[in-house]
């Protein structure tokens, strides 16, 4: 499903124009981003968890030299999905 797709589905069932929609996943996503990077977590109860994940540098090979690498430290978004999300495949 592609933004516009989704835009279009939450307009839909939402009752409101596909502008106001886009305007609401825009500030959702501005929120869980700006949450993330403050090191807070997102919870949607039945849905799923965002947070932030820290890897710490360690050292890495280049595959094609087998050549040693440092790979810095890096922070990335997460997320867990929630229990309905994981018993989707389950009947």
């Amino acid at each position: 499903m592609t933004k516009a797709e989704l835009v279009a589905r939450m307009a839909e069932s939402g009752d409101i124009t596909k502008a106001a929609a886009e305007k609401a996943l825009g500030g959702f996503i501005e929120a869980v981003t700006e949450a993330i990077k403050a090191g807070e977590k997102v919870t949607l109860t039945g849905f799923g968890t965002f947070s932030a994940v820290t890897r710490a540098a360690r050292i890495g090979r280049n595959p094609a030299t087998g050549q040693e690498l440092q790979i810095a430290a890096k922070t990335s978004a997460k997320f867990s999905p929630g229990k309905e999300l994981k018993d989707l495949g389950q009947k």
